[in-house]
């Protein structure tokens, strides 16, 4: 028999964002652009880019979730996001500019201490390797 819905769970690194029985339909955003899950959809997974995740249940319209970059796996009728960031409850219009302002802009500040840790790490090495040689 085939599935007729999906559970849907959205998870991040500290907790279930949100987690919903009878989902029938999912929309998705990757580097490549969107995707639509059906629940007869063959199993996959996919690299999510930071977005808008829209999901449609029994009892309620479509629902829109702002997410961060994260992995989106099906097998079967389960249905599991993991994403760094999410909000929720919000006009469609604004979760669009918290894509743009809180997630896209965060990934720009991440770059940013990177680089300025991979240079505090070589500045340590080339300074132990002095301090070894003297």
């Amino acid at each position: 028999m085939k599935p007729s819905s999906m559970h849907l769970k959205i998870l991040l690194p500290f907790r279930v964002f949100a987690e919903h029985e009878d989902v029938s339909r999912i929309v998705a955003e990757t580097s490549q652009g969107s995707f639509g899950i059906l629940p007869n959809r063959l199993d996959c997974a996919a690299a999510l880019a930071p977005g808008i995740l829209t999901y449609e249940t029994a009892s309620a319209d479509e629902v829109y979730l702002a997410i961060d970059q994260g992995v989106l796996v099906k097998i079967g009728s389960e249905v599991l996001v993991s994403v760094r960031n999410a909000i929720g409850g919000i006009e469609l219009d604004r979760l669009r500019e918290a894509v743009e302002h809180e997630f896209l802009e965060l990934d720009e500040h991440e770059k940013n201490v990177r680089s300025v840790m991979a240079k505090l790490e070589s500045g340590f090495v080339r300074r132990f390797m002095e301090y070894h040689r003297g």
